[in-house]
């Protein structure tokens, strides 16, 4: 299927590993024109250079922390007219006692999650409704589906942007704006083995069983790919989807058991 996106310009926050990685890779083999924004330099070099090798697209790059006002800043002048946008603020959910948590525990954690998405969204949302085309994905974690003990700091952030989306997308998808979030679960990112690898520390097991436990609780027998969450991504950016929007779409393995 052509996704109808060749030629237009997207920011993929957190690009250069993991998730954000597979997204842009998924973009640039549409055709998308990608400008990459995260934080360390030679990292975003070889990914580039990597993307561009397989795809032949000229991929940009800003070393820009996004959940800083001077992070977004850096990253709408390395790419100020996008058509797509990509948020995922790059910062590693750790589990942690709520109430040890300070206010500014708290704070931060909404300025990773919540707050540097809405403020990357506000800055692209008008020029996207002028051009009468825009695709917003944000990446979240299925766990908002079902929260777990320990990540109270983490999920209600996550929640939080997805309210305010909620009311904002009713007021964009007339002007062919879409903004939805992918939610996904056990992905073989780097991210996930260094949580593995401390969970199994403070648990006083091994990582292999750890992994294993995981993966037996999973329907799909497996951690997924990371480039099936770019993909989904892609389509969800596509010319296809102007009328989908406002939705959370876990993408777990068939780990979450409810309806809706």
């Amino acid at each position: 299927m052509d996704l109808g996106i060749a030629g237009r310009r997207a920011i993929v926050c957190g690009g250069s590993k993991g998730l954000g990685r597979a997204c842009a890779l998924a973009l640039a083999r549409e055709g998308a024109l990608v400008t990459l924004a995260a934080r360390n330099v030679e990292t975003l070099q070889r990914t580039a250079a990597a993307i561009e090798v397989e795809t032949g697209t000229k991929v940009g790059f800003v070393s820009a922390d996004v959940t800083t006002p001077q992070g977004r800043a850096a990253t709408i002048a390395a790419c100020p007219a996008p058509d797509i946008l990509i948020t995922n603020p790059g910062v590693r959910q750790t589990p942690a006692d709520f109430r040890t948590l300070s206010h500014e525990d708290w704070r931060g954690w909404m300025e990773a999650h919540c707050f540097s998405a809405l403020e990357l969204i506000r800055a692209v949302v008008p020029g996207m409704a002028e051009r009468r085309f825009g695709r917003i994905v944000n990446i979240s974690v299925s766990f908002i589906k079902f929260p777990q003990v320990g990540f109270a700091h983490s999920h209600s952030a996550r929640l939080a942007l997805a309210g305010a989306v909620a009311s904002i997308v009713r007021e964009v998808i007339r002007y062919n704006v879409t903004i939805n979030s992918v939610c996904p679960g056990l992905f073989d990112t780097d991210a996930l083995q260094t949580n593995l690898h401390a969970h199994a520390a403070r648990g006083n097991t091994t990582y292999e069983a750890i992994v294993e436990d995981r993966i037996r609780n999973c329907p799909a027998g497996r951690f997924a790919d990371p480039q099936e969450c770019g993909d989904l991504v892609a389509f969800l950016c596509s010319a296809q989807t102007g009328f989908m929007t406002g939705q959370n779409i876990v993408n777990d393995g068939g780990v979450y058991q409810g309806l809706f």
